[in-house]
């Protein structure tokens, strides 16, 4: 079976460590959904991108278990991969809709409507360390935050969608979408072990998201 073509961390820190995972299938026109939902299964990152074109940023998103119609991780991932790999294309071509996307060499940001994002409840907390004594739990579809330091716009964040097959999400892009728009201000997110995501409402109703990209494959 054909390997997959590219494996990527998508918002990571400023020494290039941690990010989330993705999995990049290139040219995947002619696969079904069946067959696309059953290699993002096989692969298991918490999403995986299959790029049907890359010419012109077509493409599908998979969780192990269903399709997302957007999601923060993979359309900033797929944004930096097609630029590396020669296209200047801004337009990623989602499920969803178009989504505008500028990418540069250490990353990509991508402008999405909050509504484009899966239902996941937001729960503040008292502090970082509440965040971090948090054990992942059945059924979550839930992003648990605390300011570090508020007037910084900096936060502590862990993401739980258990719900679409990932107990825990080491970045998740569409609920730090929801979290800026929620609170309407930029914002510095760390979740996970390590990652690091920016994060700010524009002037259009949409929300910029953006974040630094390794390529692991």
């Amino acid at each position: 079976m054909r390997p997959v073509d590219h494996v990527l961390r998508v918002f990571t820190d400023a020494e290039g460590r941690f990010g989330n995972f993705l999995g990049v299938f290139l040219d995947t026109a002619a696969w079904s959904d069946e067959f696309c939902q059953s290699r993002a299964a096989d692969l298991g990152f918490s999403e995986t991108v299959f790029l049907d074109d890359v010419a012109t940023a077509r493409m599908r998103i998979f969780t192990p278990t269903v399709k997302l119609a957007f999601a923060g991780h993979p359309t900033v991932g797929a944004a930096w991969l097609i630029d590396h790999l020669g296209h200047e294309v801004h337009d990623l071509q989602c499920d969803v809709g178009t989504v505008y996307s500028v990418a540069t060499q250490l990353g990509a940001t991508v402008l999405a409507d909050p509504a484009w994002s899966p239902g996941i409840g937001l729960r503040q907390v008292g502090s970082p360390d509440e965040v971090d004594a948090l054990t992942p739990w059945e059924g979550s579809r839930e992003y648990v935050w605390a300011w570090i330091d508020e007037a910084a716009g900096t936060v502590r964040a862990r993401g739980f969608v258990d719900a679409v097959g990932i107990p825990e999400d080491e970045a998740t892009g569409s609920a730090a979408i929801l979290l800026a728009a929620h609170l309407n201000r930029a914002l510095r997110i760390s979740q996970g072990a390590g990652s690091r995501l920016d994060v700010g409402p524009t002037h259009t109703g949409k929300v910029a998201l953006s974040g630094d990209v390794a390529m692991d494959r």
